[in-house]
């Protein structure tokens, strides 16, 4: 594990199998009850126990609801690593965001502008798995807010994002990227490129 924090040395298949028995054994009975159990994984010292409690919150969609909003974007600064933010990003807070756009996409302008990246990242791989459903006004509009920063997890989300909304929206995605091709980093074109140059 390339970290410097404890762990286990527990595999994702094992570590998921135990979420599973537990979540079997100890249904939460409402939202906060669920973030509860979820607190008390993330406060353990292993780093597994992270990857626990975000696999927690994934197997109980009911729970995920704006009054938890607030504990998944502490868990995001706190857990200041793709490892963690990405699955956080993509899953809890991409699918509030798509459940309840309206209540969500302000909290994800205000995320877009934080001065911790991985909140700024959140908010970018958020759209992922929306497919025809992406707010793609947002995307692109969220894109180009970072366009100019020069940092590595940033330019690689900037281009993920893209990629993701490209098997949907292909010559959508060409098109603003060819567009705004001046504002964007190498890095970013080739991500948000990599499956749109193999269709043709």
């Amino acid at each position: 594990m390339k970290t410097t924090d404890p762990f286990f040395g527990v595999g994702a298949e094992a570590m998921r199998h135990t979420v599973k028995e537990l979540a079997l054994a100890h249904p939460p009975k409402d939202t906060a009850a669920c973030l509860a159990q979820v607190a008390a994984f993330w406060a353990l010292p292993q780093r597994e126990a992270r990857y626990a409690a975000v696999e927690w919150i994934k197997r109980f969609p009911a729970f995920r609801t704006l009054d938890a909003l607030p504990s998944y974007e502490r868990m995001i600064r706190e857990g200041a690593w793709w490892d963690t933010v990405d699955e956080l990003a993509r899953f809890p807070v991409g699918a509030l965001l798509l459940e309840q756009r309206a209540a969500v996409k302000p909290e994800m302008e205000r995320w877009i502008r934080d001065e911790c990246l991985w909140i700024r990242r959140a908010a970018l791989l958020a759209h992922q798995k929306h497919r025809e459903r992406t707010d793609e006004a947002q995307l692109f509009e969220h894109c180009l807010r970072l366009a100019p920063e020069k940092d590595f997890f940033i330019r690689k989300a900037i281009g993920w994002a893209l990629r993701e909304h490209g098997k949907t929206r292909p010559e959508a995605v060409r098109v603003f990227l060819e567009t705004h091709r001046s504002k964007f980093s190498g890095l970013s074109i080739r991500e948000g490129l990599k499956r749109l140059d193999r269709s043709r």
